[in-house]
């Protein structure tokens, strides 16, 4: 390779070009010659290449023939040595062949076993890959089988599940397409068959919850109905305790509200059945349609529910019923609670608009019906307990306390309506004795109890009441209407019903209390005992009226204090005193009538007598000894205001009897005797006005109206009549002194009818007393002047 370099520069030196030269340098340092190849036929020049590449190659041939001129001895030799390999060669061969040969000889017995060796591994594989399917298939089934176990066992949320894993994980490898397609067409079969399961044993839930739902609804009712008896018992507590004025009434206050049950953990009803079949349509996928499901047939029952039997009256059913009722919707609060987004708000919300507005329906219709209170009443606060109930579940029943204040009027006058038979029997039954009390206890009972007593001082016994048995009868009766009132005002609409039960307490008493006694004492047959005691009666029942409404008060949680104002009184106190008036204008009236009847002064007296009286007529005897028995009744039975009512009446009608008998056409004449003798009896009414006025203490009282006070008419007439110069009436001095209660036209007419000396043939011929002349004269100048006056 040295020497050949010299001998390229000699070529070039020779006169080749420079192309030549480039090409040949590329082609002897192997560099790829296909660019210039390319290129010349682009220019579409080839034949220059062409014979510069035919130049390079002669170049080529020349320097190969150098080289081996230049090795010729080294290539004879080589060739030498190559036949030599040619010997070895074919050696070697023959060496190979028989060796081949004995390699062929072992090798097809190596071939056999290497075949049967991959059959074999083919085999495994294909065992293997049988096996890995058999375990799958295997696998399916085993699921396959518990599944059904489950569901035969009733487990069908397990069931779904193990058919899901055998959907997800099992059934896209599944080998075989028989077992495949097998448990494909089974799934929903299956999945069918669960669900009509679980929907079975869902309707004997429905059906067990149902039947249940009276015992919720009574169990939770019966809960708030002990609630209230203990708010009702602490209240009652506090109520006495502001009477005894004790302290604590703070403590008592924040105590209502401390015990707290929780209604959750006493009511247990399994929804187990309904979580699960909510849960496995669920899985289903079908999730709306059971809730829809479940809705339907919910208010399926609801609607059965709220019918009610005619055939049995509503007293005796309305608390199953309205259980019934309570116990529905306790259940639907605690799905929609405890069930997530099963149950929704507006559908509980439809449900209950659906059954208020039926039981008030129900309500209102069956309170028409009733004509007993008490019904009415049991009813109402059953209703009552209900709306409590069903409110601590965040129900709406304000609709159903709207029905029950619609039927309050009602109510009352059912109530009414029984008392005044009450009433009514209690007065026509009355003894009009004094009641006779020998027992403390009676007396608490009959006096104490409703504030009756006369002293704070405990009396006596036995102990002479000064009232009958009527009044602590029609006080029982009074405050059982109170607490019949306040028990159906109680947990109604209105919380502060007092100003209502304060109406309907006026109304018993002016209504009923007060026409029943009125229609007592219009009787005619009513005696003067009988007046006297309805008189005193009345007083004390007045009396009780404020313990009337102190006890109302009290029902209703109001202080004491603000009922006690005087401006606070019923309106009843006013209308008892007024009927109080009126029985003793009977009272008056009675014993006015009897006087009368003792008296009869147109038949007892001799109005024209000759003979000079030396006393009284035996009639006043009679009629002193009935005022003194009148008065010393009175005196035990009335207060001393009616007992200064009852003396005063009777002795101005003495007064006015004596009056008007001068004054009667029946008179035609009287003379001087006959007024001493009327003197004699109206003296001793006088002293019998004294001695009773000071004995019975009135004296002190009215200090200047003296029963004498109101005999003054009779008294001046026949101070006139007596007087030895009558015509001094006509002086205004002496009249407005001794005679300022006396008429001119009275006195004119009886004036008239006096005559000083009686009817005889020799009348005119008596000797006349020189005084009785006077008298005559004066009295004579009286009528004459009396005359012109008029």
């Amino acid at each position: 390779m040295m020497e050949a370099k010299p001998k390229r520069r000699i070529v070039t030196e020779n006169g080749d070009t420079g192309e030549d030269l480039v090409l040949a340098t590329l082609i002897g340092n192997g560099d790829d010659v296909g660019p210039l190849v390319r290129h010349a036929f682009e220019m579409g020049r080839p034949e220059p290449l062409v014979h510069q590449l035919k130049n390079v190659a002669k170049k080529k041939e020349a320097e190969i023939e150098d080289l081996c001129k230049t090795h010729y001895e080294e290539f004879i030799v080589a060739v030498d040595e190559l036949r030599g390999v040619l010997v070895d060669a074919e050696e070697l061969k023959s060496d190979l062949a028989s060796d081949n040969f004995r390699l062929q000889e072992v090798g097809s017995a190596l071939l056999v076993k290497l075949e049967e060796l991959l059959e074999s591994y083919a085999i495994k594989k294909n065992v293997t890959e049988a096996i890995k399917m058999s375990k799958i298939c295997v696998q399916a089934l085993e699921l396959c089988v518990k599944c059904n176990s489950f569901i035969s066992e009733g487990q069908f949320y397990h069931a779904l599940k193990t058919m899901d894993l055998i959907e997800k994980s099992y059934l896209k490898l599944i080998p075989l397409k028989v077992l495949k397609l097998v448990i494909e067409r089974r799934i929903p079969v299956i999945k069918s068959h669960i669900e009509k399961k679980v929907c079975s044993q869902f309707n004997e839930w429905l059906v067990h919850i149902r039947s249940s739902s009276k015992n919720i609804g009574q169990t939770a009712i019966g809960l708030t109905a002990s609630a209230r008896q203990r708010e009702e018992e602490m209240l009652e507590r506090q109520r006495r305790a502001e009477e005894q004025n004790t302290g604590g009434l703070g403590e008592l206050a924040y105590t209502l509200d401390v015990e707290d049950t929780e209604q959750d953990s006493v009511l247990k009803f399994d929804l187990t059945p309904l979580y699960r079949a909510y849960h496995i349509h669920t899985i289903l996928g079908v999730p709306e349609r059971f809730r829809d499901y479940y809705y339907e047939n919910r208010l399926l029952q609801l609607k059965s529910d709220l019918q009610i039997s005619y055939a049995q009256p509503f007293v005796e059913s309305y608390q199953t019923f309205l259980a019934q009722i309570a116990g529905y919707f306790i259940v639907e609060d605690r799905v929609i609670r405890t069930a997530g987004d099963f149950l929704l708000a507006d559908q509980v919300e439809t449900m209950w608009e659906t059954a208020i507005s039926k039981i008030v329906a129900i309500l209102e219709n069956q309170f028409a019906r009733m004509d007993s209170p008490t019904h009415l009443l049991l009813v109402k606060d059953y209703v009552t307990l209900l709306g409590t109930t069903l409110r601590q579940y965040g129900y709406e029943v304000g609709p159903v306390l709207d029905a029950l204040d619609k039927s309050r009027d009602k109510y009352h006058e059912l109530l009414l309506e029984e008392c005044r038979r009450q009433i009514v029997t209690a007065i026509t039954e009355d003894s009009y004795q004094q009641m006779v009390i020998k027992k403390e206890a009676d007396y608490e009972n009959n006096v104490l109890s409703f504030n009756l007593q006369t002293s704070d001082i405990m009396p006596a016994f036995t102990y002479i009441a000064p009232f009958s048995s009527m009044v602590p009868d029609v006080c029982r009766i009074i405050r059982s209407y109170i607490k019949g009132s306040v028990d159906y005002l109680s947990y109604g609409v209105n919380t502060n019903f007092f100003s209502v039960l304060r109406k309907y307490l006026d109304k018993i008493l002016i209504d009923v209390l007060n026409e029943v006694i009125l229609e007592t004492i219009n009787n005619n047959s009513i005696g003067v005992s009988q007046a006297m005691q309805i008189a005193a009666n009345i007083s004390f029942l007045e009396k009780a009226s404020d313990y009337f409404l102190r006890h109302a008060a009290q029902l209703c949680g109001i202080p004491s204090r603000s009922v006690e104002r005087p401006q606070a009184s019923l309106a009843a106190k006013v209308v008892l005193k007024t009927s109080r008036d009126e029985a003793y204008l009977a009272l008056l009236n009675v014993v006015n009538t009897k006087l009368d009847e003792f008296m009869k002064l147109t038949e007892n007296v001799n109005w024209i007598t000759e003979e000079m009286p030396q006393g009284p007529h035996e009639y006043i005897n009679e009629v002193v000894i009935y005022l003194e028995t009148v008065m010393s009744t009175a005196q035990q039975i009335l207060p001393m205001d009616a007992l200064y009512k009852v003396g005063v009446g009777a002795v101005e009608h003495i007064s006015n009897s004596i009056v008007s008998t001068f004054l009667s056409d029946s008179i035609k004449r009287f003379n001087a005797n006959a007024v001493s003798a009327i003197n004699h009896d109206l003296r001793v009414i006088e002293n019998f006005a004294d001695e009773r006025y000071h004995s019975s203490g009135l004296n002190e009282i009215y200090k200047e109206g003296s029963f004498r006070s109101y005999l003054v008419e009779a008294r001046q007439l026949i101070n006139l009549l007596s007087s030895s110069q009558p015509e001094n009436f006509m002086n205004p001095v002496i009249r407005e002194r001794n005679y300022n209660t006396l008429d001119y036209k009275k006195v004119a007419t009886i004036c008239d009818k006096f005559k000083d000396s009686p009817d005889g043939i020799f009348g005119s011929l008596a000797n006349r007393n020189t005084k009785l002349t006077a008298k005559k004269k004066s009295m004579d100048m009286l009528k004459k002047r009396l005359k012109e006056f008029n």
